[in-house]
């Protein structure tokens, strides 16, 4: 599920911003860009965030303003001083103000001194990623409501329709067995009316949806049951339409009536819907 966070920390000597955003995916993966100060506490950050995420695709952004006046970049004069000596041996045309330009750009001519996390700042930034985390849930969980009405709404609409399915199940078969006497009679040959009714019995069973309709109206009770629960259910509520699925595509095939049709492929399109939304729940 997608969401947003953000938090501003104030620290002594740096201003610290943590902004995470989360996307859709089936699997869990973050990615991290992070000052190099920090990189030995990347993986300590990754576990914190894969915990609380659970699966997406999480971009974590850590940014950092140094409040310090004093750099932490210092010049190695021993080692300038040494190019400079070495390039006016090669030229002596060159004058000071060119040897120093080429010589501060070689190896080793400027270090940087690399601070280390103290454990008070350590703590903040925790703290700072915890809040973080925080904004994001309440994002996904305000998405997540409106998710919930959205499969409530195409579930209600099933049952709605499969109602109706109940309802003209009956004047299907008289339709079905109207059709089949009337091609008899078109025949006009003489049949056993008894070996007839046998026959038409036969394929009215065959036809038959009962166990259909109750299955299916099942599936719907078990997914509305998985909807409310509090745990995480994305993917059991996937296996539980799929299920619906097949009770759904069974009543068309065995349909063979054009306003039950018609009742099915609203069903189906109901069911798309459904598993649109069920790639955006953990």
């Amino acid at each position: 599920m997608t969401g947003y966070g953000k938090v501003v920390i104030e620290l002594p000597s740096k201003t610290m911003r943590i902004e995470m955003r989360s996307l859709n995916s089936k699997s869990l993966d973050v990615n991290m860009r992070i000052p190099s100060d920090y990189r030995s506490k990347e993986l300590e950050l990754r576990k914190i965030v894969g915990k609380r995420m659970g699966r997406g695709k999480i971009d974590v952004s850590i940014y950092i303003e140094t409040n310090k006046t004093q750099s932490t970049s210092k010049v190695n004069k021993a080692v300038v001083q040494d190019y400079m000596q070495q390039l006016k041996s090669i030229s002596d045309k060159q004058t000071e103000t060119e040897l120093l330009k080429m010589a501060i750009r070689l190896p080793d001519a400027i270090s940087s001194e690399k601070e280390e996390v103290d454990g008070e700042e350590w703590t903040q930034i925790l703290e700072g990623l915890e809040d973080t985390l925080n904004h994001i849930e309440t994002y996904r969980k305000d998405e997540g409501l409106v998710l919930f009405k959205v499969l409530q709404k195409h579930i209600n609409a099933i049952d709605k329709n499969l109602q109706l399915v109940v309802e003209i199940d009956s004047d299907r078969i008289e339709s079905v067995r109207g059709k089949l006497e009337k091609g008899i009679t078109e025949l006009k040959e003489d049949l056993d009316k008894n070996r007839f009714e046998q026959e038409l019995i036969y394929y009215i069973e065959k036809l038959d949806i009962t166990e259909e309709k109750v299955r299916l109206k099942n599936h719907l009770s078990y997914f509305l049951e998985s909807l409310n629960s509090t745990e995480s259910n994305g993917k059991k509520l996937g296996f539980i339409s799929q299920e619906i699925g097949r009770e759904i595509n069974t009543i068309g095939s065995k349909a063979n009536f054009a306003p039950m049709q018609k009742l099915v492929v609203q069903m189906k399109d109901d069911l798309e819907k459904i598993k649109e939304q069920l790639l955006n729940i953990l």
